[in-house]
């Protein structure tokens, strides 16, 4: 086992972002109606947070840290399979993507969430594009064929932006549970408790990874 230190890595934005969007996706996934819209904008309101410090952020924030090409990656799985994993002072070359991906799909889990709240209910910050385009009809149909056809046309619109954010929020709920099996796994690994890291800050890192950074 390489000699290791323990050093500060997670900032305190990117610790309050992890579980404040834990605690967003929860309330989501086991509510309805105002608690359900409330926290799907909250959570999307903390990933265009995260994203815009991914750019501005400390070094371990910022995606060119994490965001590894796809050579790195596979390096990382093939020592997982030898039973190796080096302690990293930021996200691992999988982990990183495994982000990327969670961020790209809440990103859409959120917006299609809105699609549906403004096709079924003409509420919401898209209501106004979303509803307003199912409202058009002929101006030579009768009053009740066109009542008719604006009600099938948002119930089939409403019916559809339901389907797409119900795949996103399974492909959500995948990925979290990826993380969390990837938390774990890394953290009987490397024998420390990677969780505990985001809540203070702080982590084992391997010397030589402790050195690359001095450098």
């Amino acid at each position: 086992m390489n000699a290791t230190t323990e050093q500060r890595v997670w900032d305190p934005l990117v610790r309050v972002f992890h579980w404040g969007l834990a605690a967003a996706f929860a309330v989501a996934w086991f509510t309805e109606h105002q608690p359900h819209v409330l926290a799907g904008y909250a959570a999307l309101t903390l990933v265009a947070v995260r994203v815009v410090w991914g750019f501005i952020g400390p070094r371990h924030a910022r995606f060119r840290d994490f965001v590894r090409p796809p050579g790195e990656v596979m390096a990382h799985v093939r020592e997982m399979l030898q039973g190796r994993m080096k302690r990293e002072a930021g996200h691992n070359p999988l982990a990183g993507w495994v982000y990327v991906f969670l961020f790209l799909s809440l990103i859409g889990l959120t917006v299609s969430g809105m699609a549906t709240l403004a096709a079924e209910e003409s509420a919401g910050p898209l209501a106004g594009m979303v509803a307003g385009e199912q409202e058009s009809t002929s101006l030579y149909e009768d009053d009740e064929y066109e009542e008719h056809e604006e009600e099938g046309h948002a119930e089939s619109g409403g019916r559809d932006w339901e389907e797409i954010h119900e795949f996103f929020a399974n492909l959500t709920l995948a990925l979290v549970l990826l993380h969390l099996a990837g938390v774990l796994l890394g953290s009987l690994m490397q024998g420390q408790n990677l969780a505990a890291g985001m809540i203070t800050g702080r982590k084992q890192v391997d010397n030589e990874d402790t050195q690359e950074e001095r450098s």
